[in-house]
């Protein structure tokens, strides 16, 4: 999950309003004032309400419609601070509005701001490297393929045994496979040949800095602050795209998938901020362009955990929850409707879904924003793995060891995957080194910034302490690779296999393949490899270094605990067996 993003901004405090007290547009009493500086509000449609109408309601109380999601009933609006949440308030197709976030401004200097930034990320990832039935097609043309020379590098690939089920399904290039994450690098030679330029989009706008001039994403790198949607900025989609479906064509490394399609659907900030609109953007647009699965791995921000009424929380901030509850739900359940399925990492926080610890880190937006708060599971929900129709994904280490740092619990645990364990194999030579971690493809672009390659395309001794690789093809085009680990790392494993599972038994036509999601999970659940709980059960986490809140208690059965959930993805078994779970 997306836990990189250390690169936050001191911009004004999220403010957000209930509706149900003040008098707006309509009434015979006068309008509020509009005064202050413009920003942002999310305004969400009432149930039975048109977005038409909250446009309407949007315009008459003085504010611009900037982005509008009718599938979710989500607009997003620009008016002046105060008065406009206080005018929409009579406004019958209106649920409720939060404000968003401040418009920015350009960097007083540019290139300080993106060094600044581009250090910041740097920083978080050093942190990561330490810390058919019916419409079944027949064998006949399930196509193959076959390893790339940097896979033996690749244990996850192993682990979930893709190399034996490409042998007999790599994958179709009319499943399409949605990344939701910081952004695709097409330009990659190991993406390149499976991306689709056509149906990518980029659903996000750079924020180069706050109001006060603070870095945000760091100066726009093209006119307009709108990124091409075949880029990224940030590395961190680039990875996750490389590990579903980097392409099996003897160059560089290939992917659990490797002849499936890579779409990017970019609903994430170069600083590695997730925001609601862009999301659920990026979530419904995976139904309507018929995307096959969707691999999300990050929390929508600024709240690690979105409560609705926590008492450490101001009413504006518990309202400014409550969208974000809804908005998500709906896009997320308007996707499953549209036969997508979601596959979502669980999270970095070390902690059981089911009786999450403190949140210390919410709302990360603006820096310095964050207040402790008591999270109560029955009012508090972290967004999208704990969104209806969500398969949450827990990491493992080569030795199948749980993550440190990776989430479990019973309440979202579906399977398990490879993400990398820097401080597996204690008291063995692989403890604390990269090769613990998931080697994946490294924007050239993303590479130089942090230093890992200099100007010539050299890596730096800090790029190799690093453990960067270097691949280049006969005509001097070359690709690079990073170790990272996370949950990020598990998800996009599941997320291939996924992928897999519809090659093989969804229904093909003129208009691509189709296998609904509950069908997929049935065969993901149902193929995975039992994991025991380890003995003893309870895991003393401080033998590596961790804090005893780390410390984490399995329960449950082999065929279903709260570490590996039904268990690890398995390819191999996915593709050859997972017809009997479909009968």
């Amino acid at each position: 999950m997306k836990r990189r993003k250390t690169v936050v901004a001191a911009l004004a405090v999220p403010l957000v309003v209930t509706l149900s007290a003040v008098v707006g547009p309509g009434s015979a009493t006068a309008q509020p004032d509009l005064s202050g500086k413009t920003v942002e509000f999310n305004i969400l449609t009432a149930d039975g309400a048109s977005v038409e109408s909250v446009e309407a309601a949007v315009r008459a109380a003085g504010g611009t419609v900037v982005a509008a999601n009718r599938a979710a009933g989500l607009v997003t609006a620009t008016a002046p601070e105060n008065g406009f949440t206080a005018r929409l308030a009579g406004a019958k197709a209106v649920d409720s509005a939060a404000r968003a976030k401040s418009i920015g401004q350009a960097p007083r200097d540019a290139k300080a701001a993106g060094k600044a930034v581009k250090e910041e990320i740097r920083a978080a990832v050093e942190q990561e490297h330490k810390l058919v039935k019916a419409g079944r097609r027949g064998p006949a043309y399930a196509a193959t393929a076959g390893m790339d020379p940097l896979d033996g590098q690749l244990w996850g690939l192993t682990s979930v045994r893709s190399h034996l089920a490409r042998t007999k399904q790599a994958g179709d290039k009319r499943v399409k496979v949605g990344v939701l994450d910081t952004g695709v690098d097409a330009s990659h030679p190991d993406i390149a040949p499976n991306f689709d330029h056509a149906l990518s989009r980029n659903f996000t706008r750079d924020i180069p800095t706050d109001e006060t001039g603070a870095v945000v994403d760091g100066p726009c790198e093209y006119r307009g602050c709108v990124d091409p949607a075949d880029v990224d900025h940030g590395g961190h989609g680039t990875h996750v795209a490389g590990t579903i479906a980097a392409a099996a064509d003897g160059f560089g490394i290939s992917g659990v998938a490797p002849n499936v399609s890579i779409v990017n659907i970019r609903g994430g900030q170069d600083s590695g901020f997730f925001f609601l609109q862009p999301v659920v953007d990026a979530m419904t647009y995976s139904g309507d362009a018929g995307l096959d699965v969707v691999n999300m791995s990050f929390f929508v921000d600024p709240w690690l955990y979105n409560c609705k009424s926590n008492p450490a929380d101001s009413a504006e901030q518990q309202a400014q929850q409550r969208i974000t509850i809804k908005a998500i739900s709906r896009a997320m359940n308007y996707a499953y409707r549209k036969g997508v399925t979601q596959v979502v990492s669980l999270g970095n926080q070390h902690q059981d879904l089911g009786a999450p610890l403190p949140d210390t880190i919410s709302p990360n937006y603006p820096a310095g924003a964050a207040h402790n708060r008591v999270i109560d599971n029955a009012d508090c929900l972290s967004l999208p793995v704990e969104g209806p129709h969500a398969i949450g994904v827990s990491s493992f280490g080569p030795s199948q060891a749980k993550a440190d740092y990776s989430n479990y619990g019973f309440e979202r645990i579906s399977v398990s995957a490879p993400g990398g364990y820097f401080r597996d194999g204690l008291g063995t030579p692989a403890y604390r080194t990269n090769e613990n971690l998931i080697l994946s493809a490294y924007p050239k672009n993303v590479a130089l910034i942090e230093g890992a390659i200099d100007e010539a395309g050299n890596i730096t001794p800090d790029g190799e302490a690093l453990g960067v690789q270097k691949a280049c093809k006969p005509n001097g085009t070359c690709g690079y690779y990073q170790f990272l680990q996370g949950t990020s790392m598990a998800s996009p494993h599941a997320s291939g296999v996924a992928a897999l599972i519809v090659a093989q038994y969804g229904k093909y036509s003129r208009g691509g393949v189709t296998l609904s999601a509950d069908k997929v999970r049935t065969v993901l659940e149902g193929t995975a490899a039992d994991i025991a709980c380890p003995t003893p059960r309870t895991v003393d986490y401080t033998l590596v270094g961790r804090p005893a809140e780390f410390n984490a208690t399995c329960e449950g059965t082999p065929a279903y605990n709260n570490f590996y959930g039904h268990g690890a993805v398995d390819a191999w078994a996915a593709v050859t067996n997972g017809m009997k779970f479909l009968r």
